[in-house]
């Protein structure tokens, strides 16, 4: 269940990772020519705390149909963290968004993806294919909040956000459901795998400031340079606080 607390708190932490960004400088995408590439993996430092079984209180016929599990710490066998997102810092110029739309389904009563990107001021398709009363409420700063009500006979809502900023998204029929929407000014962004890889492709060279975030263990920034044509390793462990 998603409390009031814990959202304003989430609200308050995730405002301070895009926080400089809204008054940044307007991103200028075109084609990179010899881009490297910054990869590697998030993981998880210790031992990883098991996931919490989610009681499901309403629409158990859509929604208990599985087992849910809190989606706010995700750590595999190998302590790889899933739904961390990297992201540069400062960039000015690079390469264009492959879309400007993005895609959040409501399934099973769960966000799919846990954290979604989508480019600043591009389209934002929200799903409905529960079949039943769904409701989008997200918490921000930035952007408007948006709290609408999606029937079942309403299967899409198409929402934008203009500003960089990483968006708090629960569900007000369904109390357990949460998930976050991260508007990005630019597309060097990634949201880290079931065995928390990720890669950023097609980077400029020069050097770089990487931020990584996870829901629950806050920010931690490294420096990278990146060479032409060369991929760049980057491994980072996260750990509570």
């Amino acid at each position: 269940m998603v409390t009031t607390r814990e959202i304003a708190t989430a609200v308050v932490t995730a405002s301070l990772i895009f926080g400089a960004a809204a008054l940044a400088q307007a991103y200028d995408g075109g084609e990179v020519k010899d881009g490297g590439t910054i990869s590697g993996t998030v993981k998880f430092a210790g031992a990883p705390p098991a996931r919490k079984t989610i009681e499901v209180t309403k629409d158990k016929e859509v929604c208990a149909k599985e087992k849910h599990l809190s989606f706010d710490l995700v750590v595999g066998p190998d302590k790889g963290i899933e739904n961390a997102v990297v992201r540069l810092v400062d960039v000015k110029k690079g390469k264009k968004w492959a879309s400007t739309k993005a895609e959040l389904d409501q399934k099973g009563c769960v966000y799919r993806p846990h954290v979604t990107v989508v480019p600043a001021g591009g389209e934002l398709n929200i799903l409905n294919s529960d079949g039943i009363l769904h409701n989008i409420h997200t918490y921000s700063k930035a952007n408007p909040s948006i709290n609408k009500a999606q029937p079942k006979f309403k299967k899409v809502l198409t929402e934008k956000f203009s500003k960089p900023e990483v968006i708090k998204v629960a569900c007000d029929a369904h109390a357990w459901m949460g998930g976050w929407i991260v508007a990005s000014e630019h597309p060097y962004i990634a949201v880290t795998d079931a065995k928390g890889a990720f890669s950023l492709k097609d980077v400029p060279a020069g050097t770089y400031k990487v931020e990584i975030w996870q829901e629950t263990l806050g920010k931690s920034e490294k420096t990278v340079t990146v060479k032409a044509k060369e991929e760049t390793k980057l491994n980072v462990e996260l750990a509570k606080k």
